[in-house]
C-alpha cells in the first residue's frame, strides 16, 4: 500500500480530518494531512493564488516519501483540494497571479502520484473568484490529464436543489457552480461538476460535502470504506 496525502478543503483546517485519517489507518494506510489551519487560506481568499496551499502541499509530499521510503503516494484532494492537486501534478508554471512573480509555481509532481482522488471538487465553476484558478487548470490539465496517474472523482448524492426551505442553500451553490439549481448533489457541489472526463467518476449516495454532526460526508468510516478501494 502507498502512503495518503490528505489536502483539505477551502477555507479548512486539517483537524477536520481526523475521522478520515483514522479510517484510511484502519484500513492499513499511512497517512499524513497537509497540516493547514483555516488561516493559512486567509491569502487565497477573493480568487488570489493558491501558491501558499501548494507550498505546503509539496513540503507533505516530500516529507511522507522521505519517511516511508516511497517513491510515490496516493494524493487525496477534498473539495479545492483536487484541483488545487491538479495543479500541483502539471508541467505548466502556475504563473496567473502577478504576486507570484519569481517565486517557484511548478512542481511537476505527477510522477509521484500514484492516484489522485477528489471528494467533491468542482471541477467546473462559474464562480467569478474561481474562475482564474479554475480556467488555468481546464486550459492546461483537461480531463485525466497525466496517463500515469489514476484519477478518481467522487460525488456525493444527498440534497436535491430546491427553492425551499432545507435545499436553499444547496440550490444557489449549485446554481453558481453550473448554472442550474434544481439538481442532486452534496449539498455544496453538484454530482455533474465533481465527475470529470476520462476519470473512474463515481458517485455515493446520501454522503455530504463537510462533516456534519451524525451525518455521512466523504470523511466517514462508511464513505471511506467505498473510494479507498481505488487507492493503490
Amino acid at each position: 500500500m502507498l502512503p495518503v496525502v490528505i489536502l483539505p478543503g477551502y477555507l479548512a483546517g486539517a483537524i477536520a480530518y481526523g475521522e478520515m485519517e483514522r479510517s484510511l489507518e484502519s484500513l492499513g494506510f499511512c497517512v499524513k494531512t497537509v497540516p493547514l489551519l483555516r488561516k493559512t487560506w486567509f491569502p487565497t481568499v477573493g480568487g488570489r493564488s493558491m501558491l501558499p496551499i501548494l507550498q505546503l502541499l509539496d513540503e507533505t509530499v516530500k516529507q511522507v516519501m522521505r519517511e516511508t521510503g516511497s517513491d510515490r503516494i496516493n494524493l487525496v484532494g477534498h473539495s479545492a483540494g483536487g484541483w488545487i492537486s491538479r495543479i500541483y501534478l502539471g508541467e505548466v508554471a502556475y504563473e496567473v497571479h502577478p504576486t507570484d512573480a519569481g517565486k517557484v509555481t511548478l512542481w511537476k509532481a505527477h510522477p509521484s502520484v500514484a492516484t489522485l482522488v477528489t471528494l467533491g471538487t468542482p471541477h467546473v465553476s462559474r464562480e467569478r473568484w474561481t474562475k482564474r484558478n479554475l480556467d488555468f487548470v481546464k486550459n492546461n490539465y483537461p480531463g485525466a490529464f497525466h496517463p500515469t496517474v489514476r484519477y478518481v472523482c467522487v460525488a456525493g448524492k444527498a440534497i436535491f436543489g430546491q427553492r425551499k426551505l432545507g435545499s436553499w442553500f444547496a440550490y444557489s451553490s449549485y446554481e453558481l457552480t453550473i448554472g442550474q439549481g434544481a439538481t442532486w448533489g452534496d449539498g455544496i457541489t453538484p454530482i455533474e461538476a465533481a465527475h470529470l472526463e476520462g476519470a473512474e467518476n463515481i458517485t455515493l449516495d446520501g454522503v455530504l460535502h463537510s462533516p456534519r454532526p451524525g451525518k455521512t460526508w466523504y470523511g466517514s468510516a462508511s464513505a471511506v470504506q467505498q473510494w479507498a478501494n481505488y487507492l493503490q
